[in-house]
């Protein structure tokens, strides 16, 4: 029989899909209870996607991999949550509402109900009863909750403080959102600093948990993203040491990660931009107090990361005052360089030059005093040839890095490191200038942002400028419609010209005005996946017996640029609930994916380069399936996908080769399998068993390999084996079609409705594997003459040495080799080795 369609049946992905839609849509296949019947529960979530524009070639691969998942886990019997919504929120709405003069609403809900419909088409199997857009005012609403709630805790507070600022988007970006080179992740341009007073998450409170709990996702999360968040998070250990600061009141506390090298400290280095560098200069002479404020000037106008750049020369000035070393009461002058910055410790430093190379480098541009005080020729191991006049740091070129003993450093003297370190900590505590201390590179979670389309934050102010909560009660804060208001950056909040909007009164009737802020979109994306367990729920965020029902997620779904940001914020956001007793879990996502980028001609896809492949004509031209399979099928799931290196007319090609298998195969369904072909029965099972592997591992393209070589095992079975008639093609071809429904579902339900089944595969349970079809019963022996193979022969795997020798020997290319030749020694392992050894 040759692999045509049977009769005048053709494969039309676009027929299937049109056929099955409206079937699936009236049976609701995937519509979820609240986890409380007899089933296992497991909870997949993809991250979901922002409404801009319809689904792109990232979306199709995220949704792909991620109903692999839920799909697998329905057909081993488990009660799947697998639902959807939009991150609705931000910018490019108001952006794009900006150039059109429209409403950012308007914008939203069209984008929103394109993707929908992409999605739909796409056969994700969420339950649609469960859609939430965080734009809703029924979502939003406990956004504002939330914050309340973090207020009361003590968790929410506003200051006035230094902040990056976006000068294209005219708005403040938290840390997270500053690229590595300066520019802003929104708009690209250079980041600024900004004086603002803004509204402030305390997630520091929190850093020791969030670095800590880490651990408990070792082996689940990739180590990449676990190290991204501990750096981020940043760690240190060390001393608050007070430094007494000549003609002030109160002394200066400065962190060191190394109190061991006080006596090293020459000099003092405070950021251009803190309050005690404003408060010192102040106190210079004018010419002085000149400088100061054009050095800040120049300061403000660079971003962190230009000023931790190690290469780049040092700047700086002399601001005419001193500190005294609290462990040697040396006199230390007082410097302003823009190397230290005001959020890192309490914005200024010891300046250890022998020892630091930032230090180093000032000191040298500077000509300011050097002192070693750690020599790590005395350290055991270390280079005998090498002394210390060799490596001074005054004399060198470079400074002293790493460990020594110490020296110059009166009873610190002769110790190595950690002994040094804790005792001059108790040194310090001792005279009550210094203690143990913990730093972080974490910085509390700046949520103000001047722009429109986002929650407002539900405070107001009364005339003399103290801040009110808004009553639960009058939640949510509305945002005014959009549709005419000027929504142009301008620097500050387009809802500060909604006047009617924003005056407002307080429960006791005196007049008040709203915050005109709204709350960066990240607080909507930190709790979405709690209100998906409860989403119509009108009198909280969610209920927390429905919610830990399902908690954690049991898979999380998306791409390694969420590392930081989203990931961290959505962590601290469940610990803040955990503490309140409204979960039960203080980490939300159990096992997480990344997915790599989807490239083309191994770049970044690009409107603006032209480089863009297009989800919707993707779709219309090769169908869901082929695009879902290839996205499984292209590598691992964390790896970069080169769509001019995708075939989805390949794909659609086996896709029909496992179709047609349905047409072939003329048994009746609840045939016996057991009276089938052995052989064929075992392929199908050993597929069975490796697939459930794959799959918990996420392996999904070797799943689609083996899956393929089941096809053409079962096409090869039908045409030139046991025939289409057989209990065991039909087995293995109702096995093809509950697999398939992971990847392509069109094709899987319309196959098994062809094997003669009712509409629902996706709801049909795994096959139990028969074990005893996983025994092999033969396997392959190698003929070796003088160590080169001769043949390969079938045998039994229980075969004794006698009969694999004489096997070996019944071989004609064998006895070949034997002609006129003395046989000198035989080696045999069986089953799986005969060696011959001959001469002559």
């Amino acid at each position: 029989m040759s692999d045509e369609p049977t009769g005048n049946a053709e494969f039309n992905p676009q027929a299937l899909e049109a056929k099955w839609l409206p079937v699936w849509d009236e049976l609701e296949l995937f519509v979820t209870g609240d986890g409380e019947g007899e089933k296992p529960r497991k909870y997949v979530l993809e991250m979901f996607p922002y409404p801009s524009g319809d689904l792109h070639m990232g979306h199709a691969e995220n949704y792909a991999l991620g109903d692999a998942v839920a799909r697998y886990w329905r057909h081993r019997g488990f009660e799947v949550l697998h639902p959807m919504g939009w991150d609705s929120f931000g910018l490019p709405a108001e952006n794009a509402a900006i150039k059109s003069g429209g409403d950012p609403k308007t914008w939203t809900y069209n984008n929103i109900a394109q993707q929908r419909a992409s999605m739909r088409r796409y056969a994700t199997s969420v339950d649609w009863n469960r859609l939430v857009h965080t734009s809703d005012p029924e979502y939003y609403r406990f956004n504002q909750w939330i914050f309340r709630k973090m207020h009361e805790r003590g968790l929410a507070y506003r200051k006035k403080s230094l902040v990056n600022w976006d000068p294209v988007d005219q708005t403040v970006l938290a840390n997270e959102q500053v690229l590595a080179d300066g520019t802003s992740e929104r708009s690209g341009a250079k980041v600024e600093k900004k004086e603002l007073t803004q509204w402030f998450l305390r997630i520091t409170d929190y850093a020791d948990r969030l670095l800590d709990d880490l651990d408990k996702l070792e082996g689940k999360w990739p180590h990449k993203v676990l190290q991204m968040q501990r750096n981020w998070i940043g760690r240190s250990h060390g001393a608050d040491v007070e430094f007494v600061i000549e003609g002030r009141d109160e002394p200066v506390t400065v962190f060191t990660t190394r109190p061991d090298t006080l006596a090293g400290a020459t000099f003092m280095v405070v950021a251009p931009e803190s309050d005690l560098a404003a408060e010192l200069a102040s106190k210079a002479s004018p010419e002085t107090r000149m400088k100061f404020q054009a050095y800040l000037d120049e300061t403000r106008a660079m971003n962190a990361i230009d000023r931790q750049t190690a290469d780049r020369p040092k700047t700086g000035m002399f601001l005419e005052q001193y500190g005294l070393n609290p462990l040697t009461g040396e006199r230390l002058p007082i410097w302003t360089s823009d190397y230290v910055l005001a959020d890192y410790g309490h914005g200024a430093i010891m300046a250890v030059p022998a020892h630091d190379q930032r230090d180093f480098d000032f000191a040298k541009q500077f000509d300011l005093p050097i002192r070693a005080v750690l020599d790590p020729t005395r350290l055991e191991g270390a280079d005998p040839e090498v002394t210390f006049a060799d490596i001074d740091p005054a004399t060198a070129s470079e400074p002293i890095l790493g460990d020594g003993i110490l020296m110059n450093s009166g009873e610190l003297d002769g110790l190595p490191k950690a002994e040094a370190v804790a005792r001059a900590i108790e040194i310090l505590e001792g005279k009550g200038t210094g203690r143990a201390a913990t730093n972080y590179r974490l910085r509390d979670w700046l949520i103000s942002r001047q722009r429109y389309w986002g929650t407002p934050i539900p405070v107001v102010y009364d005339e003399d400028g103290v801040e009110h909560l808004v009553p639960e009660d009058q939640l949510p804060v509305l945002l005014p419609e959009g549709e005419g208001m000027d929504l142009k950056p301008k620097g500050t909040s387009p809802l500060g010209a909604a006047t009617e909007w924003k005056q407002t009164t307080l429960p006791d009737g005196r007049p008040a005005t709203r915050d005109t802020d709204t709350m960066d979109t990240f607080v909507d994306s930190s709790w979405y996946f709690l209100r998906f367990t409860d989403p119509q729920n009108p009198d909280m965020p969610f209920d927390p017996d429905k919610a830990n029902a399902w908690l954690p997620i049991d898979t999380y779904i998306g791409g390694v640029e969420h590392a930081i940001l989203h990931l961290l914020y959505a962590r601290f956001i469940t610990k803040v609930l955990f503490d309140m007793g409204y979960v039960n879990v203080e980490e939300p996502f159990e096992v997480l994916l990344n997915q790599g980028m989807v490239l083309l001609d191994g770049a970044k896809m690009s409107k603006s380069k032209g480089n863009v492949v297009l989800f919707g004509e993707q779709l219309d031209e090769h169908g869901a399936d082929a695009m879902r399979a290839a996205m499984c099928f292209a590598g691992p799931p964390e790896d970069d996908i080169d769509w001019a290196d995708v075939s989805l007319q390949a794909m659609n090609r086996f896709l029909a080769r496992a179709w047609r298998l349905g047409g072939d195969v003329t048994s009746e369904p609840g045939i016996d399998p057991a009276t089938g072909d052995r052989a064929v029965r075992q392929a199908s099972h050993r597929f069975l068993r490796d697939a459930v592997e794959l799959f918990e591992q996420h392996k999904f393209n070797v799943a689609v390999a083996k899956l393929m070589e089941l096809v053409n095992t079962l096409r090869k079975a039908i045409d030139q084996g046991p025939g289409a008639a057989d209990p065991a093609v039909r087995e293995g071809v109702e096995i093809v079609a509950l697999v398939l429904d992971c990847v392509a579902p069109y094709t899987a339900e319309d196959l098994w409705e062809r094997l003669g089944h009712k509409p629902g595969v996706a709801l049909v349970e795994w096959p139990t594997v028969d074990e005893s079809l996983l025994v092999e019963s033969t396997t392959t022996a190698v003929v070796q003459v003088n160590g080169k193979v001769r043949d390969r022969i079938e045998v039994p795997v229980d075969i004794t040495d006698e009969a694999l020798e004489a096997l070996a020997r019944e071989s004609e290319a064998v006895a070949r080799q034997l002609e006129d030749k003395e046989i000198v020694k035989v080696i045999i392992r069986a089953p799986k080795l005969v060696n011959i050894a001959v001469k002559g």
